[in-house]
């Protein structure tokens, strides 16, 4: 800010407070004016100065005394600044002399850049009365920049097959000068295709353009490398440069070459598919796509096609095909090898195919049968011929057969063979022979050819069913389930198919009184046998029958083998007391004389037990006495004996109770009771009548004797009603089982009794014979005789529909004196 002075060089107070008020109203409408963005232009006309740019130290710009035509001191009076927007002008006024001056350098391309021409308005504020006048200072260029490329390299791709006179435009260099000090022309080094233009745009830049003079050649000079120079007007004038790289791209302007125009292979006949013949190879002087080659059979015949192959890239020529001599001997065809435009490029391979021995013999059957029968003497198997397409001794043939097998070939006429078998076959032995023919030529190396043939032996019924064992032996426990299986019989045969299906079946056995069918069953299938219904040891211990294998074949052929069923004892019996007998009409009475030593034998007790084995085994023992300590029993025998001497005091009455027990599991028993009387002698005939009338339980005797006679009277009743029923059974049987049994006498039971309920045990008959002597109201035992049957050899079952477990149907004979 400048102050006006007063002409006295003193500023009065109250002058100096009305110039800061007034000062402060100026600038107030100034700042207003220039906020609105439009000058204010109150006095004059718009005044234009000029200063050149770069000028070193103060630069004059103009006298404002003069220009605006005031007095010497108005300056100063009126407060005169100077105002430029942005303050990018640094001005000074003088306000003395009026001098407007620049005080310091003045870049124009930092001012106004590439704007032409550079103006910078400024404005010239006057107080007291206010003014306000506009000016603009002109900053003149000088040149002081050169031309600047932004690329220090221009890369540039130009084809082979661009014309004479084809321009390429280039990217223009910049200099900030303007005007005159700006880009004039362009300039490009010194070469034999190109020149440059330097062209002008619609906004006055310039740029250079490449002109091409002659034809590029890729294959002659791939790249160029040229200098660009651009110079501006100023002088002295200023330049800048930069290279221009020019890549030649190619132009498809070259066929393909093959190093050879003629090729010459051999090769063998016997080579593999995919064998390498030979490799061919063409070269381009292009590159790129223009430069790849693909190699192809150029038009070839189908039989050329089908034998011979080449790869499209390799140029690698294989075989499709296996060769033939004697087909072909040479092959000619030719190979075009192409580049990715037009061009192309041929030659020829020419192929001599080498004979070599790579033909096998050849059989060919003329007849053949691939089963023939055992036991037949030579017989003809097979007729075949053999060939070969070599000649020579390529074509010479030997046939052959392996050593150790019972065939032979025959020679029949030229090139024809006969296969018969040298002895009889037996298809047990092998059922299949596998025949290899061998024929192999004379070559080198010789090649041969086989041929399989399989025969097969067919079988004829030579040999029977072989049973496992020659005789089975079964076990069975009595008393089993209907339908147990109780084993099984095993036959093969040696033979096959039919002959070799074998069905089992029962003979009939050479016993006729054994009812094998009613006993055994046998699966035709399997060979299993089966129990049809209980089995009673102590009626039929063991027994045996034949069985039968036959197969199937035409005559059947079949074979025996014996089987033994042994049936195990089951302890089902329990022992029976023969003596004394127990369900007489009188009880048995022992008699003992009071005189008797010590050991004394009183009475034995006899038993028996229709099982075996330890079943059979009885023991016998002392249960129950009058008196404990008069009598003893042996255990094995059953044998009474007295352990002391009687004495007075001893009751003349004992009863004893004996148990006889079997060594069965679990055991089985039985009870007697024996009485025994003590008398003084033998000698006295019977028993005084007193003294039986002392006895307490003499009422009991007579009573006794009457339901033993009622019993005998009834048991006999139903003897004969059991014989009548028996009879009719037997009548209405059409053929009766022996199985044996207890023998009795004849009239008293029947002789074939069948039980079929399968768990009961035969009865036993016995015979007693009671003497009694015959007085007035009583009668007195006078011996007790048992008559015993034949337990070994005989025994009874009971009848369908009795109860086999009943122990009481005992039948006894009893003869009254």
């Amino acid at each position: 800010m400048v102050l006006l002075k007063h002409p006295s060089g003193a500023v009065p107070p109250r002058t100096m407070e009305a110039s800061r008020k007034l000062i402060c109203r100026q600038r107030q409408v100034l700042f207003f004016f220039l906020l609105l963005g439009f000058p204010l232009t109150i006095a004059g006309e718009l005044r234009r100065y000029s200063v050149v740019e770069e000028k070193e130290g103060r630069s004059f710009v103009t006298n404002l005394v003069k220009d605006l035509g005031l007095g010497q001191l108005e300056l100063s009076r009126r407060g005169a600044k100077v105002i430029s927007k942005g303050n990018k002008l640094h001005l000074q006024l003088d306000q003395e002399t009026g001098d407007l001056l620049l005080n310091e350098k003045v870049d124009r391309e930092e001012l106004c850049g590439q704007t032409e021409p550079c103006l910078l308005s400024f404005q010239v504020l006057l107080d007291n009365p206010l003014d306000i006048f506009q000016a603009e200072l002109e900053v003149t260029d000088i040149n002081d920049h050169s031309p600047e490329f932004l690329d220090k390299e221009i890369m540039l791709k130009i084809s082979e097959s661009s014309l004479p006179g084809a321009t390429f435009p280039l990217k223009n260099a910049q200099d900030m000068d303007v005007g005159q000090n700006g880009i004039d022309n362009y300039l490009v080094s010194s070469n034999s295709y190109f020149h440059v233009l330097t062209r002008k745009r619609s906004d006055g830049k310039k740029y250079p353009e490449l002109v091409l003079d002659r034809a590029l050649d890729r294959e002659e000079e791939a790249e160029l490398r040229l200098t660009l120079t651009a110079q501006d007007g100023g002088s002295p004038p200023r330049s800048g440069t930069t290279e221009v790289h020019i890549e030649v791209l190619d132009f498809n302007d070259n066929a393909p070459q093959f190093e050879q125009l003629l090729y010459r292979v051999q090769i063998p006949e016997d080579s593999p598919i995919g064998f390498l013949i030979i490799t061919v190879s063409a070269t381009d002087k292009d590159i790129g796509v223009n430069g790849e080659i693909s190699y192809s059979l150029f038009q070839v015949s189908d039989d050329i096609s089908k034998t011979f192959s080449i790869h499209p890239l390799t140029g690698e020529v294989r075989l499709k095909e296996h060769l033939d001599f004697e087909k072909t001997q040479s092959y000619e065809f030719n190979i075009e090898a192409r580049d990715a435009g037009t061009f192309s490029g041929k030659c020829t391979i020419l192929t001599q195919v080498m004979d070599v021995n790579d033909h096998a013999p050849e059989i060919i059957l003329s007849a053949f049968t691939n089963s023939i029968l055992e036991n037949l003497p030579e017989t003809m198997v097979a007729v075949f011929s053999v060939s070969d397409l070599d000649s020579g001794e390529n074509g010479k043939i030997s046939c052959s057969i392996q050593d150790d097998l019972p065939f032979f070939l025959k020679p029949s006429g030229e090139n024809f063979y006969t296969l018969l078998s040298q002895k009889p076959l037996d298809r047990e032995n092998v059922a299949e022979y596998n025949i290899t023919i061998t024929a192999a030529d004379m070559g080198s190396p010789i090649l041969k050819t086989q041929v399989n043939l399989t025969v097969q032996v067919s079988d004829i019924n030579d040999n029977a069913p072989i049973f496992t064992q020659t005789s089975y032996t079964m076990f069975i426990r009595e008393n089993n389930s209907p339908a147990l299986h109780i084993g099984t019989i095993s036959a093969t045969d040696s033979d096959s198919g039919s002959n070799a299906h074998i069905t089992y079946s029962l003979l009939p056995p050479y016993d006729h009184q054994l009812a094998l069918a009613s006993f055994i069953s046998i699966n035709a299938d399997n060979g299993q046998l089966f129990a049809l219904r209980a089995l009673d040891y102590e009626a039929l211990q063991t027994f045996e029958f034949h069985v039968c294998a036959t197969d199937g074949g035409s005559p059947a052929l079949s074979s025996q083998a014996l089987v033994r069923v042994v049936v195990l004892d089951d302890n089902d019996n329990s022992p029976f007391v023969l003596y004394p007998l127990q369900n007489a009409s009188a009880p048995s009475t022992e008699l003992l004389p009071r005189s008797a030593e010590p050991g004394y034998l009183v009475t034995k007790v006899v038993a028996v037990d229709c099982d075996s084995g330890q079943n059979a085994w009885l023991s016998f023992q002392l249960l129950k006495a009058t008196e404990p300590g008069l009598f003893s029993m042996w255990a094995h025998n059953g044998e009474v004996r007295t352990t002391r001497m009687l004495s007075e005091r001893d009751v003349p009455k004992h009863k004893l109770l004996v148990v006889v027990k079997d060594n069965g599991e679990p055991p089985r028993s039985a009870s007697v009771t024996l009485h025994v009387l003590v008398v003084d002698g033998f000698s006295q005939p019977y028993l005084s009548l007193p003294e039986v009338a002392r006895d307490p339980d003499h009422e009991d005797s007579e009573l006794t004797l009457y339901l033993v006679i009622a019993l005998a009277s009834v048991s006999s009743l139903f003897l004969l009603s059991v014989l009548l029923f028996v009879g009719v059974r037997l009548c209405r049987r059409a053929r009766a089982a022996s199985l044996g049994g207890c023998s009795v006498p004849e009239g008293h039971f029947p002789g074939h009794l069948v039980d079929v309920s399968g768990a009961g045990t035969l009865s036993q008959s016995y015979q007693y014979e009671v003497c009694l002597t015959g007085d007035s109201g009583t009668g007195e035992f006078k011996y007790l005789k048992p008559i015993l049957p034949n337990f070994q050899d005989h025994s009874l079952r009971p009848e369908m529909g009795e109860n086999p477990n009943s122990r009481n149907d005992w039948s006894f004979g009893i003869q009254l004196k």
